[in-house]
């Protein structure tokens, strides 16, 4: 079973930063993918950034909204994906999911969310 934990949110003024980290743990084989969505109230939940199995961050996809904003990343030897953002703006309150895709050395493939972490952005 592979879990995941994220870390990093809180409360944040229009134009601040802040980081999320979510690590992965388990019998994991190989990760296939690692990315990031988020749920804003009464909204639909929205892929934010993604990283492929290779890792390489010129290989991310951004949602147009966060491009040039967000940076995702991962440290493949902790099995953990971050998700730098900065000039953040109200519109980028929501709850953030981090969510690995990949296969374990006993269950096969696994598709795992994390617990999520609510990022605010208000003066």
């Amino acid at each position: 079973q592979v879990q995941l934990v994220e870390s990093g949110g809180g409360l944040v003024q229009p134009g601040g930063s802040l980081r999320l980290s979510c690590a992965a743990s388990g019998s994991i084989f190989r990760i296939n993918g690692m990315g990031w969505y988020r749920q804003a109230p009464g909204k639909e939940r929205e892929l934010v950034a993604w990283l492929p199995s290779n890792g390489y961050t010129n290989y991310a996809n951004y949602a147009n909204s966060v491009k040039g904003r967000f940076t995702i990343s991962r440290d493949g030897a902790k099995n953990t994906v971050y998700l730098q953002m900065t000039n953040l703006e109200p519109e980028d309150t929501a709850v953030y999911y981090c969510n690995v895709k990949g296969s374990t050395y006993i269950d096969g493939r696994f598709d795992a969310w994390g617990q999520g972490t609510l990022v605010s952005v208000s003066s």
